[in-house]
């Protein structure tokens, strides 16, 4: 079945029943129901209704004194109706607090959870439920910080290993390990290219759930053999064909992560293997450092004309000014040049720059930019490469605005409508002398490029101050001091209209 998206970080794991019993400051005792440690929890609630059900969630150990017993209950069916109406609900145990209402567990509570195998403790009369509650909380808490270290140290290790010579063996080999099974890497025919782990019955149905995902054209799928070994599948990158295989033993909350990060560097790496691609690039890198223009090595990365766009990850808010970027994983984040790296794949391009403060890509003109989930992007207009300079401003500018205004992606104007109506040499001779004022003061480039973010976010102080990732007081003494060299009103929406020509000629 298809999976749903990459979380953030793993879900809590749930606790074992066994690891709160032997809390020895709670004295719980179990009395009735399966002492199994399959048991697990995945919170605590307290409630006295005399049915639970729409207060449940699932996997709660359900805490009660019985107030919502009638004195009556012992004869008749009320505890079957209230154990069976938990267990309907999903509750994991049920608790009961032998004070202040009680002096003992009812034996037909106990009984009843009994007949419908829910573990049942007895909580004393010096525990408090919150007490309880709290305990259940503490173990959630130190399982979730312990599988996000699981998590992290499994991210490294696993870009670690595609830094190796033998990229491909070596990332399947650490995912085995990682998740204590099999990965295995499948070509587009279905055929086993490589793997990792120990072989075992699980190889055939794994590799038959990769050929279903490959006939769905689906990006993830999972199964679960009779023994209760769990499968995973993953495509690698668009339409190359290429699956990632995974059979585990147990299936705990971060394998899904784990595997994931592996998808994306196995799909980076497939992607390398079958266009080749990396060759041409490193092609053209070398021609540039030799001398050659940029519009002769264009062709050998896979296009005429391209699309500039930079990006920021949304985690940084876009309310305050932006840090720079982690240059390299020894500075900052391991994990940013998978994701930036993740980011060119989803463009459909590998040409990815991780710079101080912003992730630029180089892409082809005939590939659309759609937003990408957890980045803000800027768009330049198509370009050739002679004009890749010009491109990169642009797309600053868009990624600037995106941010400003709180969009995920921005693209630069297309430049139609009123300039096309003048000729562009006396465009310019007009720019010029309008904008001569700022350009001959000693602070023109930061006046400059605060009127024509001011002017594009509609004389926004606020958001010209985020996007400037200046003071909004600064904003204001700038663009009165544009005010005073030009000797105009910029309230005014024609000065406005005139300044925003002018300056789309610079």
């Amino acid at each position: 079945m298809p999976e749903s998206a990459v979380p953030a970080v793993p879900p809590t794991p749930p606790v074992p029943l066994a690891a709160l019993l032997a809390r020895e400051d709670l004295a719980l005792r179990q009395i009735a129901g399966p002492a199994e440690p399959g048991v697990v929890l995945h919170g605590a609630h307290t409630s006295e209704m005399a049915d639970p059900y729409p207060y449940l969630l699932g996997g709660e150990l359900l805490l009660t004194a019985g107030v919502h017993i009638p004195e009556a209950a012992g004869s008749g069916t009320y505890f079957d109706d209230y154990v069976s109406r938990i267990v309907a609900a999903g509750g994991a145990a049920l608790g009961f607090g032998v004070a202040p209402v009680h002096d003992t567990v009812p034996r037909a509570l106990v009984a009843a959870c009994e007949a419908y195998e829910l573990p049942l403790l007895e909580v004393p009369p010096q525990t408090t439920f919150s007490a309880v509650a709290r305990a259940v909380w503490q173990l959630m808490e130190r399982a979730r910080t312990a599988e996000l270290r699981r998590v992290t140290e499994a991210q490294q290790s696993l870009a670690a290993a595609a830094s190796r010579p033998d990229p491909v063996p070596s990332v399947l080999r650490q995912l085995a390990q990682r998740v204590g099974g099999r990965a295995v890497l499948y070509g587009p025919e279905g055929a086993e290219i490589a793997g990792a782990g120990r072989t075992s019955a699980a190889d055939a149905p794994l590799a038959g759930l990769a050929r279903l995902l490959l006939s769905r054209a689906s990006a993830t799928a999972s199964d679960t053999t009779p023994d209760g070994t769990h499968l995973a599948a993953y495509a690698l990158g668009a339409g190359r064909g290429f699956v990632l295989g995974v059979a585990a033993p147990r299936r705990d909350p971060g394998d899904h992560t784990i595997a994931s990060v592996a998808a994306v560097l196995l799909s980076l790496l497939t992607g390398e293997h079958q266009s080749g691609s990396g060759t041409a690039r490193s092609s053209a890198l070398v021609r540039l450092l030799l001398g050659a223009a940029p519009a002769e090595v264009a062709p050998l990365l896979g296009g005429e004309r391209w699309l500039v766009v930079h990006a920021r990850p949304d985690a940084q808010a876009p309310s305050s000014p932006a840090p720079p970027l982690p240059a390299s994983p020894e500075r900052g984040d391991p994990y940013l040049p998978v994701a930036a790296a993740a980011l060119g794949a989803g463009l459909g391009s590998p040409l990815v720059d991780l710079a101080h403060d912003v992730v630029r890509v180089l892409v082809p003109a005939d590939v659309e930019p759609r937003p990408q989930p957890g980045w803000t992007l800027g768009v330049s207009a198509e370009a050739a490469p002679a004009d890749w300079p010009a491109a990169d401003v642009q797309a600053a500018r868009a990624l600037a605005r995106a941010r400003a205004t709180r969009t995920a992606l921005v693209r630069h104007g297309s430049g139609a409508g009123l300039l096309d109506l003048v000729p562009d040499d006396e465009a310019r001779a007009h720019s010029r002398a309008l904008l001569a004022p700022i350009e001959a003061s000693g602070a023109s480039t930061a006046l400059i490029e605060t009127l024509r973010t001011w002017l594009s976010l509609h004389g926004s102080w606020d958001r010209t101050a985020v996007a400037l990732a200046v003071h909004r007081n600064t904003v204001r003494q700038r663009i009165a001091r544009c005010a005073a060299l030009l000797g105009s009103d910029l309230d005014d929406p024609d000065v406005r209209m005139e300044l925003w020509f002018s300056l789309r000629q610079r």
